[in-house]
Protein backbone atom coordinates (compact mmCIF):
# COMPACT_ATOMS: atom_id res chain seq x y z
CA UNK A 1 0.00 0.00 0.00
CA UNK A 2 1.18 3.21 -0.83
CA UNK A 3 1.97 5.38 1.79
CA UNK A 4 0.17 8.86 2.05
CA UNK A 5 2.19 11.96 2.19
CA UNK A 6 1.86 13.97 5.44
CA UNK A 7 0.66 17.39 4.78
CA UNK A 8 2.92 20.07 6.11
CA UNK A 9 1.82 21.78 9.14
CA UNK A 10 1.06 25.46 8.96
CA UNK A 11 3.35 27.98 9.69
CA UNK A 12 3.30 31.58 10.38
CA UNK A 13 5.66 34.35 9.57
CA UNK A 14 6.26 37.82 9.18
CA UNK A 15 7.00 39.00 5.94
CA UNK A 16 7.36 42.59 3.81
CA UNK A 17 5.46 42.44 0.19
CA UNK A 18 7.51 42.86 -2.84
CA UNK A 19 4.96 43.12 -5.97
CA UNK A 20 1.27 41.11 -7.00
CA UNK A 21 1.59 38.05 -8.93
CA UNK A 22 -0.62 37.71 -11.90
CA UNK A 23 -3.43 36.54 -9.56
CA UNK A 24 -2.89 39.88 -7.25
CA UNK A 25 -1.88 37.82 -4.43
CA UNK A 26 1.64 39.57 -2.54
CA UNK A 27 4.61 38.65 -3.16
CA UNK A 28 7.05 37.90 -0.52
CA UNK A 29 10.09 35.79 0.72
CA UNK A 30 11.19 34.08 3.89
CA UNK A 31 14.21 32.27 4.96
CA UNK A 32 15.03 32.03 0.82
CA UNK A 33 11.74 30.29 -0.52
CA UNK A 34 9.01 32.56 -1.95
CA UNK A 35 5.71 33.17 0.01
CA UNK A 36 2.35 33.93 -2.19
CA UNK A 37 0.30 35.86 0.43
CA UNK A 38 -3.26 36.33 -0.37
CA UNK A 39 -5.06 39.30 0.59
CA UNK A 40 -1.81 41.62 0.80
CA UNK A 41 -0.53 44.30 -1.42
CA UNK A 42 3.06 45.56 -2.76
CA UNK A 43 4.66 48.13 0.21
CA UNK A 44 2.65 46.28 3.01
CA UNK A 45 4.18 44.51 6.37
CA UNK A 46 1.93 41.39 7.04
CA UNK A 47 1.56 38.39 9.01
CA UNK A 48 0.49 35.12 7.87
CA UNK A 49 -0.15 31.47 7.72
CA UNK A 50 0.42 29.34 5.11
CA UNK A 51 -2.30 27.45 3.27
CA UNK A 52 -0.27 25.42 1.12
CA UNK A 53 3.61 24.26 1.31
CA UNK A 54 6.36 22.71 -1.29
CA UNK A 55 9.61 22.69 -1.54
CA UNK A 56 9.84 26.15 -4.10
CA UNK A 57 6.76 28.55 -2.57
CA UNK A 58 4.32 29.07 0.32
CA UNK A 59 0.89 30.15 -0.27
CA UNK A 60 -0.40 32.23 2.60
CA UNK A 61 -2.85 34.40 3.87
CA UNK A 62 -3.37 37.66 5.93
CA UNK A 63 -3.78 36.84 9.87
CA UNK A 64 -2.72 41.16 10.51
CA UNK A 65 -1.77 43.84 8.39
CA UNK A 66 1.40 45.13 10.44
CA UNK A 67 1.99 47.93 8.17
CA UNK A 68 -0.93 48.81 5.48
CA UNK A 69 -0.35 50.29 2.05
CA UNK A 70 -2.25 53.67 0.73
CA UNK A 71 -3.50 51.58 -1.63
CA UNK A 72 -5.54 49.25 0.98
CA UNK A 73 -9.36 50.04 1.32
CA UNK A 74 -11.65 48.59 3.31
CA UNK A 75 -13.61 45.61 2.10
CA UNK A 76 -17.50 46.38 2.08
CA UNK A 77 -18.44 42.60 2.73
CA UNK A 78 -17.87 40.99 5.67
CA UNK A 79 -17.12 37.62 3.52
CA UNK A 80 -14.16 39.64 1.34
CA UNK A 81 -11.44 37.65 2.93
CA UNK A 82 -12.88 34.45 2.96
CA UNK A 83 -15.08 33.72 -0.40
CA UNK A 84 -13.74 33.30 -3.38
CA UNK A 85 -16.35 35.13 -5.20
CA UNK A 86 -14.19 38.45 -4.62
CA UNK A 87 -10.41 38.55 -4.02
CA UNK A 88 -9.40 42.10 -4.20
CA UNK A 89 -12.20 44.18 -2.06
CA UNK A 90 -9.27 45.16 0.01
CA UNK A 91 -7.46 46.93 -2.79
CA UNK A 92 -8.38 50.35 -4.42
CA UNK A 93 -10.67 50.45 -7.76
CA UNK A 94 -8.02 52.24 -10.03
CA UNK A 95 -5.62 50.12 -8.36
CA UNK A 96 -7.31 47.17 -8.88
CA UNK A 97 -7.80 48.61 -12.92
CA UNK A 98 -4.05 49.60 -13.22
CA UNK A 99 -2.68 45.74 -11.74
CA UNK A 100 -5.04 43.96 -14.48
CA UNK A 101 -3.99 46.42 -17.13
CA UNK A 102 -0.22 44.82 -16.24
CA UNK A 103 -1.17 41.35 -16.19
CA UNK A 104 -2.29 41.38 -19.39
CA UNK A 105 0.63 43.68 -20.83
CA UNK A 106 3.08 41.35 -18.60
CA UNK A 107 1.13 38.17 -20.57
CA UNK A 108 1.49 39.82 -24.11
CA UNK A 109 5.55 40.07 -23.04
CA UNK A 110 6.11 37.25 -21.84
CA UNK A 111 4.14 34.15 -23.00
CA UNK A 112 3.44 35.92 -27.00
CA UNK A 113 6.36 38.06 -26.92
CA UNK A 114 4.80 41.05 -28.41
CA UNK A 115 3.97 44.83 -27.31
CA UNK A 116 0.99 46.81 -28.52
CA UNK A 117 1.87 50.00 -30.59
CA UNK A 118 -0.66 51.94 -28.18
CA UNK A 119 -2.55 50.69 -24.76
CA UNK A 120 -6.33 51.63 -24.56
CA UNK A 121 -7.53 52.99 -21.66
CA UNK A 122 -9.76 51.04 -19.14
CA UNK A 123 -13.16 50.50 -19.81
CA UNK A 124 -15.06 50.92 -15.98
CA UNK A 125 -18.01 50.70 -15.00
CA UNK A 126 -20.15 50.31 -11.48
CA UNK A 127 -18.25 48.48 -8.99
CA UNK A 128 -20.93 47.50 -7.14
CA UNK A 129 -24.21 45.00 -8.04
CA UNK A 130 -23.23 44.48 -11.53
CA UNK A 131 -23.44 40.84 -11.93
CA UNK A 132 -26.85 39.86 -13.52
CA UNK A 133 -25.32 35.89 -13.66
CA UNK A 134 -24.37 33.28 -10.89
CA UNK A 135 -24.22 30.38 -9.76
CA UNK A 136 -24.74 30.00 -6.09
CA UNK A 137 -24.31 26.70 -4.44
CA UNK A 138 -26.20 25.57 -1.91
CA UNK A 139 -25.26 23.41 1.36
CA UNK A 140 -27.42 22.54 4.65
CA UNK A 141 -24.38 23.11 7.55
CA UNK A 142 -26.05 22.67 10.67
CA UNK A 143 -22.86 23.52 12.68
CA UNK A 144 -22.93 26.53 10.31
CA UNK A 145 -26.39 27.66 11.00
CA UNK A 146 -28.44 25.69 9.00
CA UNK A 147 -28.41 26.42 4.77
CA UNK A 148 -25.48 28.31 3.22
CA UNK A 149 -26.45 30.22 0.13
CA UNK A 150 -23.49 31.63 -1.94
CA UNK A 151 -20.46 31.39 -3.30
CA UNK A 152 -17.33 28.93 -2.48
CA UNK A 153 -15.05 29.89 0.06
CA UNK A 154 -11.24 30.92 -1.59
CA UNK A 155 -9.32 27.58 -2.38
CA UNK A 156 -11.64 25.72 -0.93
CA UNK A 157 -14.76 23.32 -1.45
CA UNK A 158 -17.23 24.42 1.32
CA UNK A 159 -19.46 27.29 1.12
CA UNK A 160 -19.00 30.83 2.63
CA UNK A 161 -20.76 32.32 5.27
CA UNK A 162 -22.46 35.21 3.77
CA UNK A 163 -25.92 36.89 4.18
CA UNK A 164 -25.72 39.40 1.28
CA UNK A 165 -23.61 40.05 -1.87
CA UNK A 166 -23.06 43.68 -2.73
CA UNK A 167 -21.43 42.60 -6.47
CA UNK A 168 -24.90 41.16 -7.37
CA UNK A 169 -27.78 42.88 -9.15
CA UNK A 170 -29.68 44.82 -6.74
CA UNK A 171 -32.51 42.56 -7.30
CA UNK A 172 -30.61 39.29 -5.92
CA UNK A 173 -27.73 40.84 -3.68
CA UNK A 174 -30.43 41.16 -0.67
CA UNK A 175 -31.26 37.68 -1.57
CA UNK A 176 -28.83 35.84 0.13
CA UNK A 177 -30.65 35.24 4.15
CA UNK A 178 -34.09 35.03 2.75
CA UNK A 179 -33.12 32.30 0.44
CA UNK A 180 -31.14 30.37 3.07
CA UNK A 181 -34.49 30.79 5.14
CA UNK A 182 -36.25 29.72 2.30
CA UNK A 183 -34.78 26.64 1.34
CA UNK A 184 -34.15 25.30 4.95
CA UNK A 185 -38.12 25.27 5.42
CA UNK A 186 -37.86 22.70 2.39
CA UNK A 187 -38.25 19.03 2.44
CA UNK A 188 -35.44 18.57 0.50
CA UNK A 189 -33.30 21.13 2.09
CA UNK A 190 -30.70 18.44 1.97
CA UNK A 191 -31.45 17.77 -1.62
CA UNK A 192 -30.74 21.50 -3.68
CA UNK A 193 -27.54 21.84 -4.59
CA UNK A 194 -27.49 25.19 -6.29
CA UNK A 195 -29.29 27.94 -7.07
CA UNK A 196 -28.27 29.82 -10.54
CA UNK A 197 -29.41 33.08 -10.74
CA UNK A 198 -29.65 35.34 -14.49
CA UNK A 199 -31.41 38.73 -15.14
CA UNK A 200 -32.60 40.70 -17.93
CA UNK A 201 -33.34 44.41 -18.36
CA UNK A 202 -37.20 44.18 -17.03
CA UNK A 203 -37.13 40.35 -15.31
CA UNK A 204 -35.09 38.20 -12.72
CA UNK A 205 -35.29 34.59 -12.74
CA UNK A 206 -34.06 31.75 -10.11
CA UNK A 207 -33.62 28.44 -10.85
CA UNK A 208 -33.36 25.80 -8.45
CA UNK A 209 -31.58 22.80 -9.34
CA UNK A 210 -33.41 19.75 -7.05
CA UNK A 211 -32.56 16.08 -7.35
CA UNK A 212 -35.57 15.03 -5.24
CA UNK A 213 -38.87 15.95 -6.26
CA UNK A 214 -40.27 18.65 -4.87
CA UNK A 215 -43.47 18.48 -2.65
CA UNK A 216 -46.88 20.44 -3.43
CA UNK A 217 -45.90 22.34 0.07
CA UNK A 218 -42.47 22.80 -1.18
CA UNK A 219 -43.39 24.37 -4.44
CA UNK A 220 -46.26 26.69 -2.84
CA UNK A 221 -43.95 28.33 -0.64
CA UNK A 222 -40.91 28.83 -4.08
CA UNK A 223 -44.18 30.31 -5.79
CA UNK A 224 -44.66 32.34 -2.43
CA UNK A 225 -41.18 34.06 -2.43
CA UNK A 226 -41.82 34.51 -6.21
CA UNK A 227 -44.17 36.90 -5.60
CA UNK A 228 -42.62 38.70 -2.79
CA UNK A 229 -39.91 39.41 -4.18
CA UNK A 230 -41.01 40.23 -7.97
CA UNK A 231 -39.19 37.29 -9.43
CA UNK A 232 -39.46 33.90 -11.60
CA UNK A 233 -38.61 30.90 -10.81
CA UNK A 234 -37.93 27.75 -12.59
CA UNK A 235 -37.04 24.20 -11.69
CA UNK A 236 -34.17 21.84 -12.52
CA UNK A 237 -34.65 18.42 -12.47
CA UNK A 238 -31.30 17.21 -14.30
CA UNK A 239 -28.92 18.59 -17.01
CA UNK A 240 -30.08 21.87 -18.91
CA UNK A 241 -32.99 20.52 -21.14
CA UNK A 242 -34.50 19.19 -18.09
CA UNK A 243 -35.42 23.11 -16.61
CA UNK A 244 -39.34 24.05 -16.39
CA UNK A 245 -40.92 27.12 -15.33
CA UNK A 246 -43.01 27.20 -12.06
CA UNK A 247 -43.99 30.58 -11.72
CA UNK A 248 -45.09 32.52 -13.73
CA UNK A 249 -46.43 28.92 -15.37
CA UNK A 250 -45.43 30.13 -18.62
CA UNK A 251 -41.92 31.25 -18.76
CA UNK A 252 -40.82 34.34 -21.20
CA UNK A 253 -37.38 34.40 -22.41
CA UNK A 254 -35.03 36.85 -20.77
CA UNK A 255 -34.05 39.94 -23.08
CA UNK A 256 -31.40 42.75 -22.99
CA UNK A 257 -31.15 46.04 -24.92
CA UNK A 258 -28.54 47.37 -27.00
CA UNK A 259 -30.01 50.72 -27.84
CA UNK A 260 -27.24 52.27 -29.35
CA UNK A 261 -27.90 49.39 -32.39
CA UNK A 262 -31.83 49.68 -32.22
CA UNK A 263 -31.33 45.86 -31.11
CA UNK A 264 -33.04 43.27 -28.40
CA UNK A 265 -31.62 40.19 -27.71
CA UNK A 266 -33.03 37.35 -26.02
CA UNK A 267 -31.90 34.63 -24.08
CA UNK A 268 -32.28 31.82 -21.80
CA UNK A 269 -31.31 31.77 -17.88
CA UNK A 270 -28.51 28.86 -18.66
CA UNK A 271 -27.74 30.63 -22.04
CA UNK A 272 -24.20 32.49 -22.08
CA UNK A 273 -23.92 36.01 -21.27
CA UNK A 274 -21.80 38.56 -20.19
CA UNK A 275 -22.37 38.99 -16.68
CA UNK A 276 -21.77 43.21 -16.56
CA UNK A 277 -24.95 44.86 -18.95
CA UNK A 278 -22.74 48.40 -18.56
CA UNK A 279 -19.44 47.27 -19.45
CA UNK A 280 -20.78 44.46 -22.18
CA UNK A 281 -22.56 47.48 -23.84
CA UNK A 282 -19.69 50.17 -23.54
CA UNK A 283 -17.10 46.64 -24.90
CA UNK A 284 -19.62 46.59 -28.07
CA UNK A 285 -19.24 50.21 -28.82
CA UNK A 286 -15.20 49.70 -28.29
CA UNK A 287 -15.29 46.89 -30.10
CA UNK A 288 -17.23 47.87 -33.21
CA UNK A 289 -15.14 51.43 -33.30
CA UNK A 290 -11.67 49.65 -33.44
CA UNK A 291 -13.32 47.19 -35.89
CA UNK A 292 -14.14 50.23 -37.79
CA UNK A 293 -16.76 48.37 -40.16
CA UNK A 294 -17.51 50.04 -43.68
CA UNK A 295 -21.28 49.85 -45.55
CA UNK A 296 -19.59 47.48 -47.82
CA UNK A 297 -17.82 45.10 -45.50
CA UNK A 298 -18.49 41.46 -45.21
CA UNK A 299 -17.53 40.57 -41.51
CA UNK A 300 -16.72 37.31 -39.47
CA UNK A 301 -17.97 37.09 -36.04
CA UNK A 302 -16.34 33.94 -34.67
CA UNK A 303 -17.84 32.60 -31.04
CA UNK A 304 -20.60 34.38 -31.93
CA UNK A 305 -23.24 33.02 -28.68
CA UNK A 306 -26.27 34.42 -29.35
CA UNK A 307 -25.33 37.35 -31.21
CA UNK A 308 -24.08 39.69 -28.78
CA UNK A 309 -21.57 41.09 -31.48
CA UNK A 310 -23.14 40.04 -34.54
CA UNK A 311 -26.38 41.68 -34.41
CA UNK A 312 -25.09 44.94 -33.89
CA UNK A 313 -22.33 44.58 -36.47
CA UNK A 314 -25.32 44.10 -38.64
CA UNK A 315 -26.74 47.51 -38.19
CA UNK A 316 -23.16 48.93 -39.51
CA UNK A 317 -21.73 46.62 -42.43
CA UNK A 318 -23.23 45.17 -45.60
CA UNK A 319 -23.76 41.67 -44.26
CA UNK A 320 -22.00 39.49 -41.22
CA UNK A 321 -21.90 35.69 -40.81
CA UNK A 322 -21.71 34.16 -37.31
CA UNK A 323 -19.47 31.05 -36.30
CA UNK A 324 -20.57 29.44 -33.19
CA UNK A 325 -20.16 25.65 -32.22
CA UNK A 326 -23.18 25.27 -30.24
CA UNK A 327 -26.52 24.52 -32.47
CA UNK A 328 -28.75 25.65 -29.15
CA UNK A 329 -27.08 29.40 -29.48
CA UNK A 330 -27.11 29.27 -32.76
CA UNK A 331 -30.75 29.02 -33.50
CA UNK A 332 -30.82 31.24 -30.77
CA UNK A 333 -29.05 33.67 -32.61
CA UNK A 334 -30.95 33.17 -35.52
CA UNK A 335 -34.19 33.71 -33.65
CA UNK A 336 -32.87 36.71 -32.16
CA UNK A 337 -32.11 38.63 -36.01
CA UNK A 338 -35.49 37.41 -37.19
CA UNK A 339 -37.15 38.96 -34.05
CA UNK A 340 -34.51 42.32 -34.66
CA UNK A 341 -35.84 42.37 -38.64
CA UNK A 342 -32.12 42.14 -39.00
CA UNK A 343 -31.61 39.97 -42.52
CA UNK A 344 -28.10 41.14 -43.36
CA UNK A 345 -26.74 38.21 -40.76
CA UNK A 346 -26.77 34.50 -41.03
CA UNK A 347 -24.84 32.13 -38.58
CA UNK A 348 -23.40 28.98 -39.19
CA UNK A 349 -22.95 25.97 -36.65
CA UNK A 350 -19.29 24.62 -36.67
CA UNK A 351 -16.88 23.32 -33.94
CA UNK A 352 -14.09 25.68 -34.00
CA UNK A 353 -12.14 23.93 -32.23
CA UNK A 354 -11.96 20.68 -34.82
CA UNK A 355 -8.46 19.75 -36.87
CA UNK A 356 -8.19 20.49 -39.41
CA UNK A 357 -11.13 22.98 -39.35
CA UNK A 358 -13.23 23.25 -42.06
CA UNK A 359 -15.73 24.89 -43.93
CA UNK A 360 -17.08 26.87 -46.74
CA UNK A 361 -16.91 29.99 -44.67
CA UNK A 362 -12.83 29.44 -44.55
CA UNK A 363 -12.54 29.79 -48.30
CA UNK A 364 -13.27 33.03 -48.65
CA UNK A 365 -12.26 36.93 -47.98
CA UNK A 366 -13.55 38.59 -45.03
CA UNK A 367 -12.92 42.29 -44.58
CA UNK A 368 -13.31 42.27 -41.18
CA UNK A 369 -12.89 39.55 -38.45
CA UNK A 370 -14.07 39.73 -34.86
CA UNK A 371 -13.41 36.92 -32.31
CA UNK A 372 -14.52 36.24 -28.65
CA UNK A 373 -13.54 32.66 -28.08
CA UNK A 374 -13.59 30.73 -24.03
CA UNK A 375 -11.06 30.90 -21.62
CA UNK A 376 -9.07 28.02 -23.90
CA UNK A 377 -8.44 30.86 -27.14
CA UNK A 378 -8.66 30.34 -30.05
CA UNK A 379 -5.75 28.64 -31.52
CA UNK A 380 -6.88 26.31 -33.97
CA UNK A 381 -9.05 29.31 -35.82
CA UNK A 382 -5.75 31.65 -35.78
CA UNK A 383 -3.67 29.60 -37.24
CA UNK A 384 -6.25 30.44 -40.52
CA UNK A 385 -7.41 34.07 -40.02
CA UNK A 386 -4.41 34.84 -42.51
CA UNK A 387 -5.72 32.90 -45.35
CA UNK A 388 -9.19 35.15 -44.97
CA UNK A 389 -6.86 38.32 -45.91
CA UNK A 390 -8.76 40.85 -43.41
CA UNK A 391 -8.21 44.05 -43.35
CA UNK A 392 -8.38 44.10 -39.56
CA UNK A 393 -8.90 41.14 -36.31
CA UNK A 394 -10.39 42.14 -33.19
CA UNK A 395 -10.02 39.62 -30.53
CA UNK A 396 -12.03 39.49 -27.50
CA UNK A 397 -10.69 37.59 -24.49
CA UNK A 398 -11.61 36.70 -20.70
CA UNK A 399 -7.73 34.83 -20.52
CA UNK A 400 -4.46 37.51 -21.07
CA UNK A 401 -2.28 34.03 -21.33
CA UNK A 402 -3.93 32.82 -24.25
CA UNK A 403 -4.62 36.24 -26.03
CA UNK A 404 -0.84 36.26 -25.83
CA UNK A 405 -0.42 32.86 -26.83
CA UNK A 406 -2.44 33.81 -30.30
CA UNK A 407 -0.94 36.97 -30.50
CA UNK A 408 2.37 35.19 -30.77
CA UNK A 409 1.25 33.36 -33.77
CA UNK A 410 -0.38 35.89 -35.36
CA UNK A 411 2.30 38.32 -35.35
CA UNK A 412 5.35 36.62 -34.67
CA UNK A 413 4.82 33.92 -37.15
CA UNK A 414 1.68 35.31 -40.21
CA UNK A 415 3.03 38.66 -39.76
CA UNK A 416 0.08 40.61 -38.14
CA UNK A 417 0.95 44.11 -36.38
CA UNK A 418 -0.39 44.13 -32.55
CA UNK A 419 -2.04 47.97 -33.28
CA UNK A 420 -3.58 48.49 -29.53
CA UNK A 421 -4.89 46.05 -26.72
CA UNK A 422 -6.35 47.05 -23.43
CA UNK A 423 -8.62 45.65 -20.02
CA UNK A 424 -12.27 46.09 -19.64
CA UNK A 425 -13.61 45.68 -15.66
CA UNK A 426 -16.11 43.15 -16.51
CA UNK A 427 -15.69 41.51 -12.99
CA UNK A 428 -14.54 44.20 -10.72
CA UNK A 429 -12.85 43.12 -7.34
CA UNK A 430 -11.48 39.68 -9.33
CA UNK A 431 -8.65 38.65 -10.91
CA UNK A 432 -10.75 37.89 -13.68
CA UNK A 433 -9.45 40.08 -16.52
CA UNK A 434 -10.89 40.75 -19.82
CA UNK A 435 -9.17 42.89 -22.36
CA UNK A 436 -9.58 43.75 -26.18
CA UNK A 437 -6.61 43.54 -28.89
CA UNK A 438 -6.52 44.98 -32.39
CA UNK A 439 -4.60 43.47 -35.35
CA UNK A 440 -3.84 44.98 -38.73
CA UNK A 441 -2.05 42.68 -41.54
CA UNK A 442 1.73 43.86 -42.21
Amino acid sequence: MARRRRRSPPVEMTVSIESLTNDSRGVAHHEGKAVFVDGALPGERVRCRTTQRSSKYDSATVLEVLEASEDRVQPRCSAAGVCGGCSLQHMADAVQIHAKQQVLLENLMQIGKVSPKSVLPPLQGSHWNYRRKARLGVKLVPKKGGVLVGFREKQSGYLAVMDRCDVLDERFSNLIMPLRELIGRLSIARRIPQVEIAAGDDTAVLVFRHLEPLTELDQEQLKSFAQQHNLSIMLQAGGPDSIQPLHPATQELLEYRLDEWDVSIRFRPTDFTQVNASINKLMISRALDLLAPEKGDDVLDLFCGIGNFTLPLARVSQHVTGIEGDSVLVKMARDNAKTNSISNADFITADLYDTPLDGSWLHRKWDRILLDPPRSGAMEVIERLPELEPKRIVYVSCNPATLARDSDILVNKHGFKLISAGVMDMFPHTNHVESIAVFDPA
